[in-house]
């Protein structure tokens, strides 16, 4: 489990980027690099890191499902991820 400052950091990231995404598309298609750099800095996307939704771990998450490696494998064992087997050949 990440820590509850990491998971709130990165929730406020979120808001950020949502407030200010049409300001910075604008800024960016005007050429107004000045001001747009004036914005905050965590209202940038590349500022966002992808984190599980169940453990908020941020490392080995598996974009297709949404959750790390590990919980995707405990999840897909238990069989709660509809159409994903392990494979044995």
């Amino acid at each position: 489990m990440a820590k509850k400052s990491v998971e709130a950091r990165q929730r406020k990231r979120e808001r950020l980027v949502k407030k200010y995404a049409a300001k910075r598309e604008e800024l960016k298609a005007a050429g107004e690099w000045l001001l747009l750099d004036k914005l905050p800095k965590n209202s940038s996307k590349v500022r966002l890191r992808n984190r599980c939704a169940l453990t908020g771990r941020g490392r080995g998450y598996v974009r297709m499902f949404g959750v790390s490696r590990i919980k995707f494998r405990d999840l897909a064992t238990e069989g709660k991820i509809p159409g994903v087997t392990k494979s044995s050949w």
